[in-house]
């Protein structure tokens, strides 16, 4: 069986800077696939490459075969706005609108043209739920999500990605602007979602990825160095540049 993301000979340029140097790397359709490596190596550039984002910076030029469920997702055809509701995308500081919570969990739902009370009431509820924040704001939907702490605006914007029923979340280092007991909330929730969704996630912090990921994909310098289970790259890395980089002597 292939894989659901496939990235093949991915290369980007940001006017003549070459950022990513011929990425082949693929994802099936579950588990938490950790993407670490050092500042400015590429992790970033190659997740917002899952659902275009990178469209929006001027002067970037991609190569390559990107597919997400078999369809090419740089086709002409592509609809990006039905993409990054397939591929949802949580970044590194929480940015809920200035809405309620309500409004923010249902406004994929009422942009796709959603207008059943019912039907989005249960899909708040529902995705409030998967995000480990529901118990914590029930009794108050109506508040501004911008009142809430960053662990619960966090959680929020997950359970805003929730809500559209995506089958890939990309995650940009999502607890790193957070404290130890929200970035733990986060972790946990993270593993009851890794059965049903692939969740891509960058992050800077090498324990977080040995802890919930199932496999592990080393960027330097635009380049994947090595990818593999986790427990493999972390206990016995194939190329010299993973182990220096998972032994602290460089990065």
């Amino acid at each position: 069986m292939g894989d659901y993301i496939s990235t093949r000979n991915v290369h980007l340029y940001y006017g003549e800077n070459e950022a990513l140097k011929g990425i082949d790397l693929g994802f099936p359709d579950n588990g938490i696939h950790a993407l670490i490596g050092p500042s400015g190596c590429g992790k970033s550039t190659y997740l917002r490459c899952l659902n275009r984002m990178n469209d929006l910076i001027p002067d970037v030029k991609i190569t390559g075969n990107i597919e997400i469920g078999g369809s090419n997702i740089y086709s002409p055809k592509t609809d990006t706005v039905e993409l990054r509701r397939q591929v949802g995308m949580v970044f590194q500081q929480p940015n809920p609108f200035p809405f309620s919570i309500y409004d923010n969990v249902s406004y994929g739902l009422k942009l796709s043209g959603k207008k059943d009370k019912e039907f989005i009431d249960e899909r708040v509820e529902t995705s409030l739920k998967q995000a480990a924040v529901w118990d914590e704001v029930k009794d108050d939907l109506s508040k501004s999500a911008l009142s809430l702490s960053g662990g619960q605006q966090q959680r929020i914007c997950i359970a805003r990605v929730l809500a559209v029923k995506p089958s890939v979340i990309l995650l940009d280092e999502p607890t790193s602007a957070l404290d130890p007991v929200s970035s733990n909330l986060i972790e946990e929730m993270l593993l009851t979602l890794r059965e049903k969704y692939a969740c891509v996630m960058v992050t800077h912090n090498l324990q977080q990825a040995s802890r919930i990921s199932d496999t592990t994909s080393f960027f330097l310098t635009g380049q994947l160095i090595e990818t593999g289970r986790t427990k493999d790259i972390f206990v016995e890395p194939q190329q010299k540049e993973t182990d220096d980089y998972l032994s602290g002597r460089f990065g």
